[in-house]
C-alpha cells in the first residue's frame, strides 16, 4: 500500500444511505467492510465521522437556541455515530478504540495523543469522536486537526460524488474533474473541498487530501494503493 497510515473523513449525511434521516444499517455495514478490507493489509486507519445525519450545530440558529449549544448537540451526534462504526466494524472482528474529545468515561476513552497513536501502532483502527470538543470548529477541521496530530501520510475524504468538481456536477452537467490539483489552485478557484479553516491546516502542515466516492466498492482500498481514484490535492 502506498500510505502506512491515514485518516478516513466520512460525513454524518453518508450513514443515511436509503434513509431520510439517521442510520442505514447496509450503509454502515458497506463503510466497515471496505475499512476492515484496508485494515487487514496493515495501513493503519484513524476515522472522523461527521454528525450531519442526526444534527448539525449550525441548524442551531434557526431553532431558536445558541450556537455554542447547538454545536454540542452536533458533536454528540458524532458520537452516536462513532459508536455505531464502531459496533460495526468489532463485529467484523475489527479491533476498534473510540476516543472522544468531550470526556465521557462510561461510553468511550478520552482523546489522548499518545495512546491513540499506541492503537494504530497496534493496528487497531481509531474512531476519534466529538470533533475538536470546541463550538465553532467543523468536523473537517477535526478530521486535520487529528490527521496532523498523529502524523498521518493523508487525509481521505469519502463523499457521495467522485472527486473535485469545478462546479456542483448534481446541479451542473457541464462541470469538470479534477484528478489532481494544487492547495493554490483551490484557493484560486474558490473551489469546496473542505472548510477554509481546515484546508488551511492541511496546507500549512503539508498534509495532501483526497477526496472520492466511498459509496463505490473498492475504491477506499485502490486510493490507499495510490491508483488515480477520485482528487488529490497536492502541494506542487
Amino acid at each position: 500500500m502506498k500510505y502506512k497510515r491515514i485518516l478516513l473523513k466520512l460525513s454524518g449525511e453518508a450513514l443515511i444511505g436509503e434513509k431520510k434521516y439517521g442510520i442505514d444499517s447496509k450503509r454502515l455495514s458497506s463503510y466497515a467492510k471496505e475499512i476492515k478490507n484496508i485494515a487487514d493489509t496493515g495501513v493503519q486507519v484513524a476515522i472522523v465521522i461527521g454528525g450531519g445525519n442526526i444534527y448539525r450545530g449550525i441548524q442551531s440558529e434557526g431553532a431558536g437556541f445558541d450556537r455554542v449549544q447547538g454545536d454540542h448537540m452536533g458533536m454528540l451526534a458524532t458520537i452516536i455515530n462513532g459508536m455505531a462504526l464502531q459496533s460495526a466494524l468489532e463485529s467484523l472482528n475489527v479491533d476498534t478504540r473510540l476516543q472522544t474529545a468531550i470526556k465521557m468515561e462510561q461510553v468511550a476513552e478520552p482523546y489522548i495523543r499518545r495512546r491513540a497513536m499506541r492503537h494504530l501502532e497496534k493496528n487497531r483502527v481509531v474512531i476519534f469522536g466529538a470533533g475538536t470538543g470546541n463550538p465553532y470548529f467543523t468536523t473537517d477541521t477535526a478530521a486535520a486537526l487529528r490527521a496532523i496530530e498523529i502524523e498521518a501520510d493523508i487525509i481521505l475524504k469519502g463523499t457521495r460524488v467522485d472527486g473535485v468538481y469545478s462546479s456542483d456536477p448534481e446541479q451542473d452537467s457541464d462541470a469538470i474533474k479534477y484528478d489532481s490539483i494544487t492547495f493554490d489552485e483551490v484557493y484560486e478557484k474558490k473551489l469546496k473541498v473542505m472548510d477554509l479553516t481546515a484546508f488551511t491546516l492541511c496546507k500549512e502542515n503539508q498534509l495532501p487530501i483526497n477526496v472520492f466516492n466511498m459509496n463505490t466498492i473498492g475504491n477506499l482500498a485502490k486510493v490507499c494503493n495510490g491508483e488515480n481514484v477520485g482528487t488529490l490535492v497536492k502541494f506542487q
